[in-house]
């Protein structure tokens, strides 16, 4: 019987070269590694509690990854899956990653999101990252997911910053012609850009807050027949209904809409929608009884500080807000006027265009001229101020121009003329299949003329079809109480009810014998 031979002394001991390098799940007891890393990899960002890594874990431990490199964490990546048709908006990572616990994490969803990769810089160059990544590929297969998705970080972008635009960085590396740490791997992976974002993470100086929207398409994914795939793209908005109080400031006035702006904000409204003049709440605080066309203008004195503050809350609030109305002096004349503040700080304005008899009589009220469409974060927007919603030309100029929600801030005193607005909305949203938001006020100013006494109910309506709410109601607040009301639209369920409602009121309109003219001021003419 033949007998191994003992080993050579001179031979060389293959172990005493050999590395181990592994990725395997992470554990609970990765946490002091894992936020040591994370503190070196992303300085002045906040790393993972250990309620986040827990949760994580929890929910789906199959998708947070670490490459083990002789006994110790050198890389990790975290990812959770999701429906792509329940996210519209990709550019919030607090949202889509629930801030790190990903407790909407959705294990019948259809695409991976990645949260975070990082690599130890003491470990960079042994392509780490290479191997999480395709690690995240073989999760996308294992659970036939149709793709993943990441928002990356362009973290050398700050030592160009000054002499091109992130634009024009994200090109550059795109294309070869300049190295980001994390850009260069994501694309050498596989990832396709699609999109770059701006405020992703603020705290981020490095990428100057940007990041990059990247995919990668999994080429195995097997769709369910059974299902079936609709786009969707939810707004959600909210709409005030305000209570008319006597006021001894505008600071007062400023806290009680602030207090509107937060709530809204907690919900994660996409636009807040405040009432037609309820400014003239501050004509409660003016010391001086003179006539209502003398108070209207000394109330448009306020207007710079109104524009200042709305201005101020969009950013803070991260809202598009619609600043009911105000007026505003220009030259002689005395306007009626609606603001959009756009939560990027933006701002754009809406005259009324018919004004009614008691604002001609009590405050002389100058009507404006301009039918106007506003291209917003969420899609394109007009605002037809009270009484204007009764005229179905304005809105149907909008529509044609490509509006998809209108906003009516209203100021009624009575059920009649409240009436008016609420059934005027909904027959827009029927005639030019869009949504109708309506905010009005509620409550009493003693001795305040022309803004003494209201009545409101606002609400949010839609067409009148099987995919929309019962009664063409998505949502109403209880009359003349001081509440708001939130709900989600959806956009995209529009233009298929425009393609393919029950009736098509848009597409079947008899423009060979009607239509409307739009004398555009300065302009050429528009039809409708």
């Amino acid at each position: 019987m033949a007998h191994p031979s003992p080993p050579d002394k001179k031979q060389i001991q293959l172990e005493e070269f050999e590395r181990e390098i592994v990725v395997r799940p992470i554990k609970i007891e990765d946490y002091d590694e894992l936020v040591a890393m994370q503190a070196i990899c992303f300085p002045g960002m906040q790393t993972w509690g250990h309620d986040q890594i827990q949760s994580q874990l929890r929910l789906f431990p199959e998708g947070q990854l670490a490459v083990e490199y002789e006994s110790k964490v050198v890389a990790s990546a975290s990812s959770l899956i999701v429906d792509f048709g329940d996210y519209s908006d990709w550019h919030d990572w607090k949202e889509i990653a629930d801030g790190g616990y990903i407790r909407n994490h959705d294990p019948e969803g259809d695409t991976l999101y990645g949260i975070e990769i990082m690599v130890h810089p003491d470990y960079r160059g042994l392509k780490l990252a290479r191997r999480l990544y395709e690690a995240r590929r073989e999760l996308a297969r294992r659970f036939n997911l149709a793709r993943s998705i990441v928002g990356g970080r362009i973290p050398n972008y700050h030592k160009f910053a000054d002499e091109l635009s992130a634009r024009e960085y994200v090109e550059r590396v795109r294309d070869g012609q300049l190295f980001d740490p994390v850009l260069t791997t994501q694309t050498a992976n596989g990832f396709v850009l699609k999109e770059l974002i701006p405020n992703y993470f603020p705290s981020d100086k490095a990428s100057c807050g940007y990041a990059t929207f990247l995919e990668w398409t999994n080429l195995d994914y097997v769709s369910d027949p059974r299902r079936r795939y609709l786009r969707v793209h939810n707004v959600r908005i909210a709409a005030v209904q305000y209570l008319m109080r006597t006021i001894a400031s505008m600071d007062e006035f400023e806290a009680q809409c602030e207090f509107f702006i937060d709530a809204a904000s907690d919900y994660k409204s996409d636009f807040v929608v405040f009432p037609e003049l309820m400014s003239t709440q501050m004509l409660s605080f003016m010391e001086e009884k003179t006539r209502p066309q003398v108070a209207a203008r000394k109330l448009a004195e306020l207007t710079p500080r109104y524009l200042d503050f709305f201005t101020g809350m969009a950013i803070k609030y991260n809202v598009n807000i619609i600043g009911g109305s105000q007026f505003v002096i220009e030259g002689e004349h005395l306007r009626n006027c609606s603001y959009l503040f756009h939560r990027d700080g933006g701002i754009d304005r809406q005259y009324k265009i018919h004004i009614t008899p008691a604002e001609r009589r009590w405050w002389g009220v100058t009507p404006g001229d301009m039918v106007e469409v506003f291209e917003t974060d969420r899609g394109r927007v007009s605002i037809q101020i009270c009484y204007d919603i009764e005229f179905p030309e304005l809105a149907r100029i909008a529509a044609a121009k490509g509006a998809q929600i209108i906003f009516v801030p209203f100021n009624t005193n009575d059920r009649d003329g409240y009436l008016r607005i609420r059934t005027c909305a909904q027959a827009r949203c029927i005639e030019n299949h869009v949504y109708a938001v309506i905010s009005g006020c509620t409550g009493n100013l003693p001795f305040v003329d022309n803004a003494d006494v209201h009545y409101a109910q606002s609400g949010i309506y839609t067409p009148a079809d099987v995919p929309f709410a019962r009664d063409g109601v998505a949502a109403e607040c209880t009359p003349n109480i001081e509440t708001l009301v939130v709900r989600d639209v959806d956009i995209e369920q529009l233009r298929r009810h425009r393609l393919r409602g029950t009736v098509q009121n848009w597409n079947d309109r008899r423009t060979d014998l009607y239509h409307v003219n739009y004398a555009v001021p300065d302009g050429e003419p528009f039809q409708a």
